[in-house]
């Protein structure tokens, strides 16, 4: 199994919303690094769901549903979209200056490629930040 990291401004779609939907298709990815990562997506695989611009925190864990396949919003074959259902509210979310300021996370893509939108986490990352959120 592979982790990931996506990225999600709440006032565009928030968490809430995504449990709601029950499902989605994550489109309108247009840059090369993070639509590479999507085409390492696996069903089954495991991605932090991200508040960007306003909340900083990672806030819930989604689980890829459909690879990768021509994404929908455009003709240009280069772009490409999976989709995606809710798995777990985190019990805490994890923000990103909890993340910066901890020795252990400092290699994280989110830290060191801070605007690439979907982005590789690596397993212990993963389960640091699980044990992290479980943290009061």
């Amino acid at each position: 199994m592979n982790y990931w990291l996506i990225k999600s401004e709440p006032f565009k779609y928030s968490w809430e919303k995504f449990k709601k939907d029950k499902k989605a298709v994550w489109d309108g990815v247009r840059n090369y690094s993070a639509r590479n990562n999507m085409r390492a997506m696996k069903k089954g695989d495991l991605a932090f769901f991200y508040h960007s611009n306003e909340g900083l925190e990672i806030v819930g864990i989604a689980k890829i549903t459909k690879e990768a396949y021509q994404d929908p919003t455009t003709e240009d074959a280069a772009w490409c979209v999976v989709e995606l259902s809710p798995f777990k509210t985190l019990k805490r979310p994890v923000s990103l200056s909890e993340i910066k300021a901890d020795e252990k996370l400092s290699e994280m893509q989110i830290v060191k490629m801070s605007r690439l939108s979907v982005s590789v986490v690596k397993p212990f990352e993963f389960d640091y930040i699980i044990a992290l959120s479980e943290l009061k």
